[in-house]
């Protein structure tokens, strides 16, 4: 492609890196098998985030690059910031719905859960030394399923 094809679909560098980031959110969102019951759609996301990882690794070590720009950039960190967010919001609303039907243990805190979540998956990937660990996403995946008594 060249630069001035580039230009005209993004004529900015926010509306490119709201590209990538639009499209990488996109691949995970199509790759999630859903199930039928809330323990099984928050399992799948946990799913999803292992096939990604596996099949895609380059949009984790590009969504990483990014995330460690954004602490420099403010309209990185912006991008992140509402990006980050809706991803919280949908967990959040996730682990509720999977204490509701008994899946996930009632005393833990949603909030805090989706947080842990954000926060261990991020570091996975922001880490170029962790990328070269294959096993290490689902080794971390495993524990987050034990700590929330998923299935995974």
């Amino acid at each position: 492609m060249n630069i001035a094809t580039l230009h005209y679909y993004f004529p900015t560098k926010e509306a490119l890196i709201r590209g990538v980031v639009g499209h990488a959110m996109g691949r995970f969102r199509t790759i999630l098998t859903p199930g039928t019951r809330p323990g099984e759609l928050l399992a799948a996301q946990f799913q999803g985030v292992r096939r990604l990882a596996t099949d895609e690794p380059e949009l984790f070590v590009v969504m990483g690059e990014l995330a460690l720009r954004a602490g420099r950039d403010p309209a990185i960190a912006a991008i992140f910031r509402d990006t980050i967010q809706a991803w919280h919001d949908s967990l959040v609303g996730l682990v509720h719905h999977a204490q509701n039907d008994g899946n996930v243990d009632a005393r833990l805190n949603p909030d805090a859960i989706a947080s842990l979540v954000i926060a261990t998956l991020s570091g996975l990937f922001m880490v170029p030394a962790a990328n070269a660990a294959s096993n290490r996403v689902d080794t971390a995946l495993r524990q987050l399923e034990s700590f929330l008594g998923l299935n995974g």
